[in-house]
Parts: structure tokens; C-alpha cells; sequence
């Protein structure tokens, strides 16, 4: 059996992705270990799962912290800069420490996630197999295709060409501290020149949340890319609050912004309000963002007597039940509503959110917003159109199926294992057995 590593950038949701594909490999006897800065090791809660502390010297204690609100809300261009080089720091510390402690630890291979460039430079330069796992959209470039984080609608003209084009010029000049870096640890170990994500894929296996019915169209998808669905493992699923009663002569509204984003009171405020124009039921899951008085103040702005505010709700069900979910359109969620068929008003914040609501748009199975113009009578007027009309319904039902038939996390662990020769391994080792 094989000892696997992972890396990914510090946030809870790639983290969580990435944790219920690590228990998947754990239960077929393999052995997984997270490697990040130390802050990092409080999302890794079940004792199965290893993890290994990085750059103890330039992340001191809190310094995760600080760095997620900034993320979360850059307020500015400087802030915006201070967030890519932040990450710039993050591929830099990882090059220069996984080698030695990928050795120590004695691992086989390694999980990369996409938006961690030093997983595919580190095992290039150690000859060390990897698989690349897109726990946002999917950083593959092609002709024809936004960058993920474009807000762009799909299109094939002129226009649309010329515009996608120049979106990458300028998000390349954007990233320019992050490519410098990584240009200068390719240098250093040894391997070919390297300048942006999409350059240090694997070329064994990439795997993504998405199907492929979610995406724009691609014409030319590497032959080892797989669309497997959400990575969902069964704690996560029925984490969270119970559901308040729900009254089925009522429509009922679910609403999440996410982990990074739950502190946004004041759009809370505005979908509240848009909710009580409605006369709907609403849950709003803020995700530990928002203080007792913020929740209050939010109870009081929605459907009276019908507004119910927590901390964490059991995502999965309250999809279940719900008639329209208001989402800061991460991946995550959409992925979840599609599979609960359940229509999405898209108000997308930052990083891939753009581009997730772009392609709800694109499916029709949704509609977006933006989450700091519109106000309470718009996202109203919206919700009304997401309820009424059937067609977004309709327009989720091949998706969902698509959905059912991805595999999720056993196809990922399948997937896994298929590239790296696991399977034969575990069936000579049976037979030896026998």
C-alpha cells in the first residue's frame, strides 16, 4: 500500500474536498498525511489522517487566521496584491521544505491540488507520481474558454474570443508575483521552465468536482482528466444544526455564503429582506461568520415567525427541501444543489465564484446577481423568477443525473489507484495472500 501527500492551499473547503478523498485511499489501506502550515492542522479532525507542519518559522500561530480575512475581503488593489502575494509565499515555503519532508516521511506520491503549484513542481523535480485535483473550477487553459475566475458567458464569436484573450493577459499580469516564484523554484529544481498553474498539472491523472454538463463546452480535455462529482465523505454530509420545521404551503429558501464569506451581514440583511417580500421560510447558515446580535438583526430583516439563523447547517438536507438557494456560488454548493435540483440565485464574491455563476447562468439551471449592487427588490424579483418558473427545474434534472453517475469519491480513489498501479499492486497482493 502506498503513503500518499497532499497538498493544497489553506482553506477549509479545498481542505475538506481533499480530506474525504484521503479517507477513501485510508479505508483501502492506504495511508494519506496533509502537509501545510501549522494553523492548517485544525481542519484535519479525524484521527486517521496525518499531517505534517511546514514553515513553522514564517507562520507563527494566528497567521492562518489573518490571512483568510484578507482573502475573504481584499477591500482594494493593494489588498487584492497582498492576497497573490501571500500565495506566492505559500508556493515559495512549500518548494523549499516538502522535498526534505516528503523524504523523511516517506511518501509514494502526492494529491495537488490545482491552485497549489509547488505539489506538480516538487514531484516533478523528485520523480515522485502526483494527481492533480481541481477543488475549484478546473485552472485548464484552452482556446476558446475563460479563465475560470472570469464572470464571462460562454461564446464563440469574435468579441467573446478577443475578450477572453485579453481577461488572461491581464490576470497574468496580475499574478505576476506568484509566476515569478514559480519560475525561480523550477530553476531551482531542476525542471523544465514553469510560470502558471495550469503548468504544473499531472500528466497521470486530474480529477474535478464538476461534470461535464456544468462546464463550457472544452473541445480539447487532456484523456487522463476526469469529471467525478463532489468529494463528499459521510460526516460531512450530516454536519450542522438540525432543520427548523418547514411548512409545505410556504416556499422555503436556503442561504449560504460559505466559510470565507459567512461575515457578510449586511448581504444577509438584503436576502432577509428579499425573503419577507416573498413571504417565504428562510435558513441562512452564516458559517460561524456573524455574532448573536448580527443573527437577531437578520431574524428580525426576514419572514416573521419563519427565519431561522445558525452557525452551520446540514447543507445536503436543507437542499433537499429547499425551493431556491441564495450562494456566493462556490463550487461546492452548486455541486450540491445540482444534485438536489434545486434552482441557484448566484451572487458570487471572489476567486472561481465568477465563473461558477457564469456557468450556472450558462446551464440554466440558475440566475446571478450582484452581491453588492442588488438590493432587496432586485434579489426579491429574482427569487420569484427562480420559483415560478419550471424550467430551471428541468434544466438541473440531466445534471443531477450526470451527477448520480460521476462517482464522486470512490471513482476519485478508483482513479487514484488506476494511475499509479495500485489496483494490480492490491490484487498480486491478494493473490500472494491466498
Amino acid at each position: 500500500m502506498a503513503h500518499f501527500g497532499v497538498v493544497a492551499p489553506a482553506f477549509y473547503s479545498h481542505f475538506n474536498a481533499l480530506a474525504a478523498l484521503a479517507l477513501a485511499l485510508i479505508a483501502r489501506g492506504h495511508r494519506v498525511t496533509f502537509l501545510h502550515r501549522p494553523d492548517a492542522a485544525a481542519w484535519i479532525t479525524d484521527a486517521r489522517i496525518g499531517f505534517h507542519a511546514l514553515g513553522a518559522d514564517r507562520y507563527p500561530p494566528g497567521s492562518l487566521a489573518a490571512s483568510l480575512r484578507l482573502a475573504a475581503n481584499p477591500g482594494s488593489p493593494l489588498g487584492l496584491r497582498k492576497v497573490i502575494v501571500d500565495m506566492a509565499d505559500t508556493t515559495d515555503m512549500l518548494c523549499r521544505e516538502l522535498p526534505a519532508a516528503l523524504e523523511a516521511l516517506r511518501v509514494d506520491a502526492l494529491l495537488g491540488d490545482q491552485m497549489e503549484a509547488a505539489a506538480g513542481l516538487v514531484a516533478e523535480a523528485l520523480g515522485m507520481p502526483f494527481i492533480s485535483i481541481a477543488c475549484a473550477l478546473p485552472v485548464n487553459r484552452e482556446p476558446g474558454i475563460p479563465l475560470p475566475v472570469m464572470p464571462f458567458e460562454f461564446g464563440t464569436g469574435e468579441r467573446a474570443l478577443k475578450m477572453y484573450e485579453g481577461s488572461a493577459r491581464v490576470y497574468d499580469w496580475l499574478m505576476a508575483p506568484h509566476r515569478k516564484v514559480i519560475e525561480r523554484q523550477a530553476r531551482g529544481l531542476g525542471i523544465p521552465a514553469r510560470a502558471a498553474l495550469h503548468e504544473c498539472l499531472s500528466p497521470l491523472a486530474q480529477i474535478s468536482q464538476t461534470v461535464a454538463g456544468f462546464d463550457f463546452p472544452r473541445r480539447n480535455p487532456p484523456p487522463y482528466f476526469h469529471h467525478v462529482g463532489p468529494l463528499r465523505h459521510t460526516a460531512s454530509a450530516h454536519g450542522g444544526d438540525a432543520l427548523p420545521a418547514i411548512a409545505g404551503d410556504r416556499p422555503f429558501i436556503f442561504a449560504s455564503l460559505g466559510t470565507l464569506q459567512g461575515q457578510r451581514f449586511a448581504l444577509f440583511k438584503r436576502i432577509a429582506r428579499a425573503c419577507r417580500a416573498l413571504d417565504a421560510q428562510l435558513l441562512v447558515a452564516h458559517c460561524g461568520g456573524l455574532n448573536a446580535r448580527q443573527a437577531q438583526a437578520i431574524e428580525s430583516a426576514g419572514p416573521a415567525g419563519a427565519t431561522t439563523v445558525c452557525a452551520f447547517a446540514p447543507q445536503q438536507a436543507a437542499l433537499a427541501r429547499a425551493d431556491a438557494v441564495v450562494s456566493h456560488a462556490g463550487l461546492n454548493t452548486a455541486m450540491d444543489a445540482i444534485a438536489a435540483r434545486t434552482p441557484i440565485l448566484a451572487l458570487p464574491i471572489a476567486f472561481d465564484q465568477p465563473g461558477v455563476a457564469a456557468r450556472i447562468s450558462h446551464a440554466g439551471i440558475g440566475l446571478r446577481a450582484s452581491p453588492r449592487f442588488a438590493g432587496a427588490e432586485q434579489l426579491a424579483a429574482r427569487l420569484r423568477r427562480l420559483l415560478a418558473d419550471p424550467a430551471y427545474a428541468q434544466q438541473l434534472a440531466p445534471l443531477a443525473a450526470q451527477l448520480a453517475q460521476a462517482g464522486g469519491t470512490q471513482r476519485a480513489a478508483d482513479i487514484v489507484e488506476a494511475a499509479l498501479g495500485l489496483n494490480a499492486q492490491a490484487s498480486n497482493e491478494a493473490s500472494a495472500r491466498a
